[in-house]
């Protein structure tokens, strides 16, 4: 059994003693500054989310998936990084999927019990057919949540890949994944509100984390997103803005190329910069694994 007062999450922050007793905007500065700290934090565990990324790499250059589990914020800090690269990079829904224990209802309500079972989050992988091109990202504030534990031994012990992201060092979920993020960011100023800092520095690790591991797949050229998917009439109007961007082309024909493209952004912007045609040009990025950069 953990002894809560030895976590850094838990402990009470000397700074914010009196805190119902400050000004609203006392409590703004207080929260603003220690919120400052949060990626001076993160700088310390550069090393520990390169090798995460290495790893997420593999698994989807082998087909594999990316899976979050957590509980409570953390879980919902997961589900909400897995739903972003659907858009952001046109990923199938089944290739980055958070977990929540309690199951989607504990988006919005706690579900009670759930994050304490050594065996749900097993039940949720196998229900998936987690498989060993898989890579598991583990997140507890704490570091010790069962469901978590539970999930990363399962991954564990099939071959899949294995993450924890924790805000306390020594965490006990370090001990259960082949690689350890530990992010201590301290003291909350409301103690053990870990959906603050603690809450802010998974939500950075996990933006480093899909979007490095996108880049590195081929879902970026330059800095822009050539593989948004264009679902709606402000999509639209950016997909035909980044082949723009892209190619340096006009307005014109960026939207000839979008059209002529069966609007895959991707796609036309290869077919401006190497002036083919469709079938051409797929095949040219086929044979650049999906890499814009590598077709010219």
């Amino acid at each position: 059994m953990v002894n809560l007062e030895s976590l850094a999450t838990e402990t009470r922050n000397t700074k914010t003693m009196h805190l119902d007793e400050e000004s609203i905007h006392q409590i703004l500065s207080d929260m603003n500054q220690e919120d400052q700290s949060v990626p001076q934090k993160i700088a310390h565990s550069l090393t520990e989310i390169e090798q995460a990324v290495q790893q997420i790499i593999r698994s989807f250059q082998q087909g594999g998936r990316l899976f979050y589990i957590g509980a409570g914020t953390s879980g919902r800090l997961g589900v909400l990084d897995a739903a972003e690269c659907v858009p952001t990079f046109g990923t199938e829904p089944e290739m980055v999927q958070g977990l929540i224990a309690g199951g989607m209802q504990a988006m919005t309500v706690a579900v009670e019990g759930a994050e304490d079972s050594l065996t749900l989050a097993i039940d949720d992988l196998k229900e998936r057919n987690l498989s060993a091109k898989d890579t598991v990202v583990g997140i507890a504030a704490s570091g010790r949540t069962p469901y978590v534990i539970g999930g990363l031994d399962y991954a564990q012990s099939i071959g899949a890949g294995t993450v924890s992201v924790a805000c306390n060092r020594d965490a006990v979920i370090s001990q259960h994944a082949a690689i350890k993020i530990e992010v201590e960011v301290g003291p909350e100023i409301l103690t053990g509100s870990t959906r603050l800092k603690a809450g802010t520095a998974q939500k950075l690790v996990l933006n480093m984390l899909s979007t490095t591991a996108m880049i590195g797949i081929g879902k970026v050229y330059k800095n822009l997103m050539v593989d948004v998917k264009p679902t709606n009439e402000k999509l639209v109007a950016r997909a035909k803005r980044i082949i723009c961007q892209a190619t340096e082309c006009s307005a014109e024909v960026a939207e000839q190329a979008f059209y002529a493209a069966d609007q895959n952004v991707k796609l036309a912007i290869v077919m401006v910069l190497t002036d083919l045609p469709k079938h051409e040009a797929e095949q040219r990025l086929l044979q650049a694994n999906g890499f814009v950069g590598k077709t010219i």
